[in-house]
Order: C-alpha cells, then structure tokens, then sequence
C-alpha cells in the first residue's frame, strides 16, 4: 500500500482531515463542524469536546476513504492559534476554552505590560500582549474565575489538547507555543523570568519540542474507534498560519518569497532567518516550523469587508456583478475612501476600536464606486502592513491564497498597492497540507523539513496583472486615516 500521512486543521468553524503522498497530493478529506460560543459581548468560546467529536468523525471517514489502498504513517496537528485549554491535574477540561478572536483580557494585558514593560516583552517574545493570546487569558482567569484558576495544572493550545487527547502526552511545538505570549523566541522555550513576574507556575506549560518531532503515538481506544492503526506517529505540528506556509513551501531558505492572503482576513506572511522583532511590535513575530520564523500582519477586515458589504447593503447581488461594476469605477474610485476596519484593527495599529467608514461620498458616486472604494481600502491597509514590516524582510514576490485572490481585478489593485509580483498556486488544503508534510518529515519519509518542502512544493503560475496607479489612492487613504482615527499618520 502507498505511505500516506494524514493532515488535520482543528479550525474555528470545524476540523478538517487530508491524506497526503510523499508527493505531496492530496487522495481523502474529511470534515466536520461544531458549534462557536458568544457567551457575552465579545467573548467567543469552544467546548473542546466538540473538537474531539469532530475528530472522532473525520478520521474514521478518512480511514474508510482509505481502505486498503494507502498505507498512513503519521498523523500531523495544526490548527487555530492562541485558544487555552485549562486542564485539572486529571487532565479533565475545567471550562470552556477561550479562542483567538475573544477579546475579555484588555485589562488582563495591560497587568502584563504593567509587570514586563512593553519593549522587554517585545524584544523576549516578539510581541507585546495582545488580547487574543493565550498567556492572557491565564491572567484574566486569576481574577475573574479564582475558582477555576485554583484547579488548573496544565494549559494547552487548542492542536496540542487534541494531540494529549490522541496520545495520553502533553507537548506543544515552537510555532503555536510563540503564540501563546510567554514563549522566548532565541532559546524557543518558556521564559522563566516572564512566568515569575507574573506569578504564574510554569508547570502549567507544556513541553517545547520541533514542529517535526513524534509527540505520541496514536492510542488503542482511538485506533479502535476510527480503524487507523494502533501506535501510529502522531507529529507536533504547527499553528495554523505557519502549517498553510509549510502547505506552500514557504521558508526560512526563501526569505523572498512570502504569501498574502485575501481571505476573512488578509494576512502577509514572511519568513525569517533569525528572530528579529518590529520594534513597537505592530507585526506578530512568530516562530515557524522549519526551525526558522516569521512575521506575521494581519488586517482583520478583507474578504469579511466585501461579505459584510453584499449581505448588508446589497442582499442577493451575485459576487460577480458587483465586481464588474467596480471594474467599471475608475482608479480611485472618484476620490471615494474606504477604511476597511468594521472589526477593529490589529497590524499594524493594534486597536480593537478603530471602525470602517467610506469618506468623500457625494450624489455622483454609485454602487461600483463603493464596491471599488472598498476593494481599494483593503489593499491599502495590506500596504499599511507592509510599509510596516519592509525594513525587516526581503520579500521580492508573493503568492496569492485565499477566496479573494480568484478575483483578477482585486490581485490587480492589490498587486499595484503593494508593489510585489504575484503568483497563484491551485493548493486550497491551507494548514492541513503543512500537518500532513510535517507527519512526512516525523515518521522518516524526509530527512528534514526543506527536503520535505522542496518535494511537495506546489506548481506556481507567475500573475500579470494590470497595473494600477495608486500612489495617490493610497496618499489619500492616508489623510483620511489620519482625520478619522487620531492616529498620526
């Protein structure tokens, strides 16, 4: 039978499964959904038994999908970063676990910020607190939950809890761990002197080993369960954002090439040789699986902002038309503005209370000038991102990925704000594929990442889109900023 490594992506919507060849192509998926959380205005949580149903499911369809045709030798983790799972010493689930997007620790961060002054914190972790991360959520469940605090032995980012619930061990890898707030990125293990100026034990964190590394090997009840073999390799991982840029052959060896992404949210992504933090800390820098590391920038508000416009304001209007009207709007859309921050803002201002607006409206601008006005502002806040990020990286190209990036029109405006050559690849697995690779690498079928990354690297098609004058958009965009923000610009 051929050697198959299985991928799964624990996302916020639900969990996907692939079975990857050594080759690097996909030949099963599974997937399943669970529920999201809202407890309160501005908290979002998971019951990570719901994580572990859905694995339950996807496997055992993956397995069945199988058969006696392929052969799998590892299981690989990825999945949404900086969720805590708070653990009792058992080993049971204390309460609901907190995710990425949850904002309830702003003050939990500044008792951080008070207790590590924001340029240390910075220059340890490469980054300052941020609300979504995990270490905070620690700290906010001290003073709201002293109950709960009181019980916890042991915390886990969302992967690695279902990596414990396959295996009986619980580790984390360099990735996901950077993430979590306390992670020092030089020595790629917990910072002592962070976690005792916090008070907090740093037996609570899990052990740190590669991305690459065997964390346990697949237990009977759960090889019974879904008909995968007893004992297989299950791989440490990698988070979401750094398993996608594995899936893409994106790495430390290429630090030219990197990746944006025109999804929910846009995301750049550069690799990195050597952990060099944005000095204010406006771009996450995180570890990657290569051994290496990456910054990260993200605007909160891409693909979400044209989804938000059509269901709000133009219910029913097919995708498609919309964009043949803004193809139709000049460049600059006749001087109409959008600031694309409906969810808040996190690079490279790091404010969750900046809000979007159009600016310049008049009685001669239409629905095309809008949607243009719109397609416009996210790409000048991707060029916010990477005017941010340019003194530290040496990014040449970039490819495109996500569900906005099908639109030539949209990679034409984004292309000439960022002033990059784009590429596209056909690969859509995201972190799954970049689990998948990193279960190759741990069960022996590749001798190291780059060998594993140079094998499965997906075919690129080289984009030339038309290219755009706008420089004086983005000038534009910027005094508008400025006026409406109270940020200097």
């Amino acid at each position: 039978m051929k050697p198959v490594s299985v991928g799964i992506d624990l996302g916020t919507s639900g969990l996907k499964a692939i079975a990857v060849t050594a080759e690097g192509e996909r030949v099963a998926e599974a997937n399943a959904s669970y529920p999201l959380l809202t407890p309160k205005p501005g908290w979002t949580e998971q019951n990570p038994v719901d994580w572990v149903g859905a694995a339950r499911k996807t496997l055992s369809e993956l397995a069945e999908h199988l058969g006696g045709q392929y052969q799998p030798v590892a299981i690989g983790l990825s999945g949404q970063m900086h969720g805590a799972t708070f653990l009792d010493a058992k080993g049971e689930v204390i309460r609901p676990a907190p995710l990425w997007n949850d904002q309830r620790t702003g003050e939990a961060c500044a008792e951080i910020e008070r207790t590590v002054p924001r340029k240390e914190l910075i220059q340890r972790t490469g980054n300052p607190a941020v609300t979504g991360f995990q270490l905070p959520k620690l700290v906010w469940l001290r003073e709201a939950e002293p109950e709960n605090f009181a019980r916890v032995a042991h915390m886990l980012l969302p992967k690695d809890y279902l990596g414990y619930v396959l295996t009986g061990r619980m580790v984390t890898e360099p990735s996901d761990a950077s993430g979590v707030g306390a992670l020092n990125l030089a020595a790629k293990n917990w910072d002592r002197d962070i976690l005792s100026a916090l008070g907090l034990n740093q037996e609570i964190f899990p052990e740190v080993i590669p991305s690459y590394a065997v964390s346990g090997k697949l237990s009977a009840e759960w090889a019974k369960s879904t008909g995968l073999p007893e004992g297989l390799p299950v791989i440490a991982g990698a988070g979401d954002n750094a398993g996608a840029a594995v899936g893409l052959g994106l790495s430390k060896s290429r630090p030219d090439m990197g990746s944006m992404s025109l999804g929910t949210s846009g995301v750049l992504f550069a690799p990195l040789e050597t952990p060099t933090p944005e000095p204010e800390g406006r771009i996450h820098l995180f570890c990657h699986a290569d051994g290496g590391y990456h910054f990260l920038g993200v605007t909160l508000s891409a693909a979400g902002s044209l989804q938000w416009y059509r269901d709000k304001l133009a219910p029913g209007v097919p995708f498609d038309e919309l964009m043949r009207e803004a193809e139709a709007a000049p460049v600059g859309s006749d001087g109409l503005v959008f600031m694309p921050y409906l969810a808040g803002e996190r690079s490279p201002y790091l404010d969750p209370d900046l809000r979007g607006s159009w600016l310049g409206l008049s009685l001669a601008h239409g629905r095309g000038h809008l949607t243009r006005a719109l397609l416009e502002g996210v790409a000048l806040s991707l060029r916010d991102v990477l005017e941010t990020m340019r003194p530290l990286v040496k990014l040449e190209r970039l490819l495109a990925i996500g569900g906005g990036s099908r639109s030539d029109l949209w990679l034409s405006i984004v292309g000439s704000a960022l002033h990059l050559p784009l590429a596209r690849t056909e690969i859509e697995e995201g972190p799954a594929r970049g689990a998948a690779i990193l279960g190759l690498v741990g069960a022996g079928v590749y001798g190291s990442v780059a060998e594993a990354l140079e094998a499965t690297a997906p075919q690129q098609t080289a984009l030339q889109p038309e290219q755009l004058d706008m420089g004086p958009v983005y000038a534009r965009y910027k005094k508008g900023f400025a006026a409406v923000s109270g940020f200097k610009s």
